[in-house]
């Protein structure tokens, strides 16, 4: 029996979405970090997807860095007492660290579906390469 075809998924659709990178229809997370075992749809096991720190990484890179900038301008423009970076500044850093990483995190998945990453491997010098006798 052939396999179906399924069109190519956009890697940002994919994330926007949360969905399959293969079928674009079955969920990728069964939590709000936790991906599924498998796609509901088409069957696609996501066991091949490690992201790893990636999405932490993109998010630092981003978002923590405004977050953070907001916080220094707000102390710097008018040294508001430590109650008011505890009402505003820490709540826009833990929102803006926190909800992209869904959406990186799924980014990072669809790529490494549709660009087929695997873990590097070295390759292993033949034996006649090592021992010239």
């Amino acid at each position: 029996m052939a396999e179906p075809s399924y069109a190519a998924q956009s890697p940002i659709g994919v994330a926007m979405r949360s969905k399959c990178p293969r079928c674009g229809r079955g969920h990728l997370f069964s939590g709000f970090l936790k991906l599924a075992p498998r796609c509901d749809v088409c069957g696609l096991d996501y066991s091949f997807a490690d992201p790893a720190d990636g999405p932490a990484f993109f998010v630092m890179m981003t978002a923590a860095i405004l977050a953070t900038a907001f916080g220094i301008w707000l102390e710097l423009t008018y040294s508001p007492p430590l109650w008011v970076h505890a009402v505003t500044t820490l709540p826009i850093v833990l929102i803006a660290c926190t909800l992209p990483l869904r959406f990186f995190k799924g980014w990072l998945v669809a790529e490494q579906y549709i660009r087929k990453a695997e873990e590097g491997r070295i390759a292993r010098p033949e034996a006649s390469a090592r021992d010239p006798t």
